[in-house]
C-alpha cells in the first residue's frame, strides 16, 4: 500500500521557527514540502522517532564564502555538520565571477588574502568553465548537493571585470563604467543572483597586500549597481564597512536602500576601538526600520577570533628566527624539533620579529590569548588567559603556548579573541540579538581556512546561547530558532523556508539538545591539492533534512545530495500568502 507521506517525525518537540511556544507534535513531508505538523494519522515510507528530541527548520546561513568549493565539491562542510540546510556565498564582495581568462589569478590572490585560501587550491580547485556571472551560474545549476546554495554577484569581481586595472587600483568608475556595472548587475539579477555583496574595509586586502579593489568605490558606483538591482525587480544588498564615519557611512547606505527599493544588510560587530560604536549603528537601524526602509545587521553570535598552532596559517614563533628555519617541515618532524631541549631552549630565548606577533599588541597581548580545549569555551574570562596562566604558575607565556601546541602530536590550539569581545564579555552580542534589525550571520563558512573556524555558529546559537551560558542571560530556543530560520532567509528573500508550516520547504533538523555538544576545532587535508583546512564538528544532530531528504545521521552524511542552486528570491508558499 501506498504511504501517505515520504517522511513522517513522530512526536518529537516542535520549534517551528515563529518564535511560537514550543510544541509536542508529528510531522509530515511530501514531495519536498512540509505536509502537515500535528498529529499525523497517515503512516510515511520512512519515519523518525523524534520522541525527547528536538525538531526545528533547518538553519539558514546567510553569510559564508563556498565560492569555490561550490565548484569542485558537493558537500558544504563544516556548515552542513552544524544543521544548515541553506547557504548564501559570495559575501564582502569576493567571487569568481564574472572573471576574464587573464584575471583568474588576480581574483584567486584576493580570496587568497581576503578569506585565506590558499592559492594552490583555488587554482587547482577552480575549473574555470564561465566568464559571465550567468555562465557560474549555469554550472552551479549543473551540480548537486548536500544543502541549497544561494550566490551574491561579487563587487570586486564585477569591479576588475568592467574597469581591469583601474579597477584593481581602486580608480573612480567612470559614468560608462557605471552604466556597464549596473546593466551586468541587472543581468545576474535575472540570471537568479540572491543580491550584490561588497566591502569597504582595510582589513580585506589580496594577498599581495593590496587593499580590495571595492574599498573607495564612490556612492554613485553603489547606486548604479543597485538601480540596475532594481531595474531587474530583485536582489538584496550586502556590506561590510570600517565605519570610519557611521554617521556619513549609515547614511549612504539608507540612500542606498532609498533610491533603489532593495533591502540591505551590513556586517556588525564590537571594535576594540570603538567599543560603543553598535549601539550608533543599532539607534539608526530603528530609525530606519520606522521610516520602512529594509535594513538589517548581520551579526556573529561569539567572539570573532583567530587559532594558532603549528598546522594553522600562524603561531606564537612564525616570525622567530629558529622556527622559521623549520617551518617547512613536515609536522612530526617540526614537533621532534621543537621537543628537542637545546632547540626548545634556543627558540624561547629569542624574541618575535613581527610587530603583529601574538602578544606583541594590546589586541593580541597574552592577556587575550586562551588555550583551545576539548571543549571550546567561547565566552572566556581574563583570568583563564595565558597570562594569566603564567602569572599563577610562575612560568613564561611562551613556554607555556609552546607545550600546549605541543599536545595531541602538535596539533593543540590557542585561541585570540578579536571583535565583539572588547570587555571579556558577550554582552553586546547578547544586546545586539535583542534588537529586531538584527539577524544572526557572519560565520564565514569555506573561508578562513587556516586560520579560524566559524562556521560551526549556528551550534553556538542554540548550545551556548540557550542552553549552557553562565556569564549573562540567555536566549529562548524559540527566539534563537526563529532568528537563525526565517529571519535569516527573510533577510535574502528566501520566503519558501524558515517555518514548520504546510507548503513550506522540508528542512529540517531532528537535535538530540540536551547532548548537542560542539567539538573542538580540527585540521584536515582535503582541499584540492591536499590543501589544509580548520574543521568543526558537532555531536547531537540526530538527522538534517533538506528538501524532505535525510542527508545527514548523527553527522555522518546518507550519500543523498537533494540540495540545487537557488535561482534568487523565493516566494511564499501560495497558501500562505493567501491567507
Amino acid at each position: 500500500m501506498e504511504k501517505a507521506y515520504d517522511l513522517v517525525i513522530r512526536g518529537g518537540t516542535v520549534v517551528d521557527g515563529t518564535g511560537a511556544a514550543a510544541f509536542e507534535a508529528d510531522v509530515a513531508v511530501k514531495d519536498g514540502l512540509i505536509a502537515a505538523a500535528g498529529r499525523i494519522a497517515g503512516s510515511g515510507a520512512e519515519e523518525i522517532d523524534a520522541r525527547g528530541l528536538v525538531v526545528t527548520p533547518g538553519f539558514v546561513d546567510v553569510h559564508t564564502h563556498y565560492d569555490g568549493q561550490a565548484t569542485w565539491d558537493e558537500r558544504m562542510q563544516p556548515s552542513s555538520w552544524h544543521g544548515v540546510t541553506t547557504v548564501v556565498m559570495g559575501n564582502c564582495g569576493v567571487g569568481f565571477a564574472p572573471c576574464r581568462p587573464d584575471d583568474h589569478d588576480r581574483l584567486i590572490r584576493l580570496m587568497e588574502g581576503v578569506e585565506d585560501i590558499p592559492f594552490p587550491v583555488l587554482a587547482d580547485g577552480l575549473p574555470w568553465n564561465w566568464e559571465s556571472y550567468p555562465e557560474y551560474v549555469e554550472q552551479l545549476a549543473k551540480r548537486r548537493f548536500d544543502v541549497d546554495v544561494g550566490s551574491m554577484l561579487p563587487h570586486a569581481a564585477l569591479r576588475v571585470f568592467v574597469m581591469g586595472q583601474r579597477g584593481v587600483d581602486r580608480e573612480p568608475a567612470t559614468e560608462a563604467d557605471v552604466d556597464a556595472m549596473a546593466a551586468i548587475a541587472r543581468r545576474a539579477m535575472e540570471a537568479g543572483a540572491i543580491g550584490f555583496g561588497t566591502s569597504r574595509t582595510l582589513n580585506h586586502r589580496s594577498s599581495d597586500g593590496s587593499p580590495i579593489a571595492t574599498l573607495t568605490a564612490g556612492e554613485d558606483e553603489l547606486t548604479g549597481i543597485a538601480l540596475g538591482m532594481a531595474a531587474a525587480g530583485r536582489g538584496v544588498l550586502q556590506f561590510v564597512s570600517d565605519f570610519n564615519d557611521p554617521e556619513a557611512e549609515f547614511d549612504m547606505l539608507q540612500r542606498l536602500v532609498e533610491r533603489s527599493g532593495r533591502p540591505l544588510s551590513f556586517s556588525l560587530l564590537q571594535s576594540p576601538r570603538h567599543p560603543e560604536q553598535y549601539r550608533y549603528l543599532l539607534d539608526r537601524l530603528s530609525a530606519a526600520k520606522a521610516r520602512g526602509l529594509e535594513m538589517r545587521a548581520q551579526v556573529a553570535t561569539r567572539p570573532v577570533g583567530v587559532l594558532f598552532g603549528l598546522e594553522l596559517t600562524a603561531n606564537p614563533f612564525s616570525s622567530h628566527p629558529s622556527y622559521r628555519a623549520i617551518k617547512d617541515l613536515p609536522l612530526d618532524e617540526r614537533v621532534a624539533r621543537l621537543r628537542d631541549p637545546e632547540f626548545r631552549a634556543r627558540l624561547l630565548a629569542e624574541e618575535a620579529e613581527s610587530a603583529r606577533a601574538p602578544g606583541l599588541s594590546p589586541m593580541r597581548s597574552w592577556e587575550r590569548i586562551y588555550l583551545m580545549g576539548e571543549e571550546p569555551d567561547y565566552e572566556p574570562t581574563a583570568e583563564t588567559s595565558i597570562a594569566a596562566m603564567a602569572q599563577r604558575e610562575g612560568r613564561d607565556v611562551y613556554e607555556i603556548a609552546l607545550d600546549h601546541m605541543l599536545t595531541k602530536d602538535g596539533r593543540g590550539m590557542l585561541y585570540l579573541p578579536l571583535l565583539n569581545y572588547a570587555d571579556y564579555s558577550l554582552e553586546p552580542a547578547y544586546e545586539m540579538l535583542q534588537h529586531e534589525c538584527v539577524v544572526p550571520g557572519l560565520s564565514d563558512g569555506g573561508a578562513h581556512v587556516g586560520m579560524i573556524c566559524d562556521g560551526s555558529f549556528p551550534t553556538t546559537n542554540i548550545v551556548h546561547w540557550t542552553r549552557d551560558r553562565t556569564r549573562g542571560p540567555k536566549i529562548p530556543l524559540e527566539r534563537m530558532v526563529k532568528a537563525q530560520c526565517r529571519d535569516t532567509a527573510e533577510t535574502v528573500g528566501l520566503y519558501d523556508r524558515g517555518l514548520l508550516s504546510p507548503g513550506y520547504r522540508a528542512d529540517i533538523n531532528v537535535i538530540d539538545y540536551d547532548r548537542l555538544t560542539l567539538k573542538a576545532p580540527q585540521v584536515a587535508y582535503d582541499l584540492p591539492s591536499g590543501g589544509r583546512r580548520l574543521i568543526q564538528r558537532a555531536d547531537g544532530y540526530r538527522a538534517t533534512i533538506v528538501a524532505g531528504e535525510v542527508t545527514y545521521r548523527d553527522g555522518e552524511p546518507t550519500g543523498a545530495l537533494p540540495g540545487r542552486l537557488l535561482r534568487g528570491a523565493q516566494p511564499e508558499p501560495a497558501a500562505m500568502a493567501a491567507e
